[in-house]
């Protein structure tokens, strides 16, 4: 069975990241793009080092209004721009406060576009390098973004514990009613098959190989704490430490 190594979007002022850090490995903090703000980079951070949890940036096309779930057409030039300033934010704050950056994955719409799109992909990939080139980048596994990485930077592949998939293992378009999973028992089937079996159940019933070195749950989720702690309770009866 794979390591279990849990991780969630946090600093996006949902209001449950106080306990969702006990419960998680790593955690994505917003870099104020779509959501948060200094102040709220600097709390997030100070919460994940009381609980231990590795720090990455979650940088966004610069949209607030629509959470960053929208894409944004932007010259190549200001996409690195703004992923590296929001980047370099994260990391100056998790540094100031004696933590040190982890990773970087990219949030909502300029994830799914870095999954497909050579170019935001590269403009991912510069602004990181931009930054500081021995941070991992976290995205799925066979997408563009990773392929690109390959010799720049290394990778850590991720699956969704509560989020529907497509044929393709794309995600279902938060559009359509099944695309986010609720129920906390739900979500641990769906997790405990990505676990053991290294299969993922995809929308039309048939099973998919999924390949993933890490696991979301998404902050945001507001049945995120009750997923977490059924998650904790049904790993502790089966004698799996994921912390």
């Amino acid at each position: 069975m794979n390591k279990i190594i849990l991780n969630a979007d946090v600093g996006e002022e949902a209001g449950f990241d106080a306990q969702i850090m006990p419960y998680i490995s790593w955690c994505n903090i917003s870099c104020g793009s779509h959501a948060g703000n200094e102040q709220v980079i600097q709390d997030t951070i100070n919460l994940a080092l009381k609980y231990k949890v590795k720090i990455g940036a979650h940088p966004s096309y610069p949209d607030r209004e629509n959470f960053g779930r929208l894409s944004v057409k932007m010259k190549y030039e200001d996409l690195v721009k703004t992923i590296t300033g929001q980047i370099q934010l994260v990391k100056y704050y998790t540094e100031k406060l004696g933590g040190k950056l982890h990773h970087v994955k990219p949030h909502g719409a300029l994830y799914n576009d870095a999954i497909k799109s050579k170019e935001v992909a590269l403009a991912v990939i510069d602004a990181v390098l931009n930054v500081d080139k021995s941070l991992y980048i976290v995205t799925a596994k066979d997408s563009i973004l990773s392929y690109l990485c390959d010799g720049r930077l290394d990778v850590k592949y991720e699956a969704f514990a509560d989020r529907n998939y497509n044929e393709d293992l794309t995600l279902v378009s938060r559009s359509e009613n099944d695309a986010v999973i609720t129920d906390p028992e739900e979500v641990f089937d769906h997790v405990f098959k990505m676990l053991s079996e290294g299969k993922v159940k995809i929308k039309k019933g048939k099973e998919l190989t999924i390949v993933f070195d890490t696991i979301c749950v998404h902050g945001d989720n507001p049945k995120s704490v009750a997923i977490l702690r059924y998650l904790d309770q049904k790993f502790s009866d089966l004698n799996l430490n994921f912390k």
